[in-house]
């Protein structure tokens, strides 16, 4: 038995690693289990050994997704001297995930993309929300530290809204600029306050 449990866990890897490839680069609903189980080099029978369904598949990829936005949060939080540098720490994420080597170019948030194309009220979608959420929630516990709770909160909300619209333009542009820009205007908000 632990001779099985062995072999599923290289194999969940892979499919993980081919459809976040797949679902990045072509979309959820443009991507077949087929293309997945090809591109990880599994038999389809491993993708149902590992994931109830493409549903169960599609969340799992959205929660990978998020916590290696997390991971790169961390590593960019664990460097800053002051509380503004931590509140800046979310944008230097976001533009490490621009800047990141995809196979088709940089194409916008993921999870916002996945999102897209998830009904209301799917666990996915309610997974994407959670997770802007706490990204918001990370933003406000940052200014927390800085400016009265009222006012990180109405701040973190419009940084929040920046870091949204040049998430969506960097996409559409296939760059990072319009994310080094967003950190500029969230700095000297910051500053201005």
């Amino acid at each position: 038995m632990n001779q099985s449990l062995g072999r599923e866990r290289p194999a969940r890897g892979r499919l993980m690693k081919a459809a976040a490839e797949l679902f990045y680069a072509q979309g959820i609903a443009a991507t077949g289990i087929d293309s997945i189980t090809e591109r990880a080099g599994v038999a389809r029978k491993s993708l149902y050994n590992n994931f109830a369904s493409k549903d169960d598949l599609v969340l799992a990829y959205i929660r990978d997704r998020h916590q290696e936005w997390l991971d790169l949060y961390e590593l960019r939080a664990s460097t800053a001297e002051s509380a503004s540098d931590r509140v800046l720490a979310v944008f230097d994420a976001y533009i490490d995930h621009a800047n990141a080597a995809y196979v088709h170019g940089f194409r916008g948030c993921g999870l916002l993309n996945a999102a897209a194309e998830l009904p209301a009220g799917a666990p996915g979608r309610v997974a994407v929300r959670e997770h802007k959420e706490q990204v918001e929630s990370i933003l406000s516990a940052g200014l927390a530290k800085v400016f009265a709770p009222d006012r990180a909160a109405d701040l973190a909300e419009q940084l929040a809204f920046v870091l949204e619209g040049a998430v969506a333009r960097a996409g559409l542009e296939g760059s990072a600029e319009r994310l080094v820009h967003a950190r500029a205007i969230a700095a000297s908000l910051v500053d201005a306050v």
